[in-house]
């Protein structure tokens, strides 16, 4: 008697799932994205360039002036404290040429790259800083 007790008790369970059949693959209507072409011809977005390498520099005055300098070459952040903002985002005409504040920068100057750089400011003039 349990035997048909259990036999019919697996039956009722497997039953629901031998009614189930394939499900329905609903699609949405299609409809034109209006974005899509504007997308498609926009130009590609250009990121701006990354820090190549970021230096401490202690200045004659005993101040520090730390500089981001970027890789393309001609651009260089300065900051008078390390987790700030930058102070300056200066550029170079080229590669290998003073970096120069332009508008809203000016009277900053940052020429050299390596251990030694001079340092100008609109604050603390010209001086010589080492890293």
């Amino acid at each position: 008697m349990t035997k048909h007790l259990l036999l019919a008790a697996a039956f009722a369970a497997v039953l629901p799932l031998a009614a189930c059949g394939k499900p329905e693959t609903i699609t949405a209507p299609e409809t034109p994205d209006a974005q899509a072409d504007e997308l498609a011809k926009a130009a590609p977005v250009a990121l701006p360039p990354a820090i190549r390498e970021s230096r401490t520099y202690r200045c004659k005055d005993n101040s520090v002036v730390y500089a981001s300098f970027l890789t393309d070459g001609t651009t260089v952040e300065v900051r008078d404290a390390q987790e700030e903002p930058p102070i300056a985002t200066l550029k170079a005409p080229a590669a290998g040429e003073p970096f120069v504040g332009g508008p809203g920068f000016e009277g900053f100057k940052l020429v050299g790259s390596g251990e030694t750089v001079t340092y100008t400011s609109p604050d603390s003039g010209t001086q010589s800083c080492k890293a």
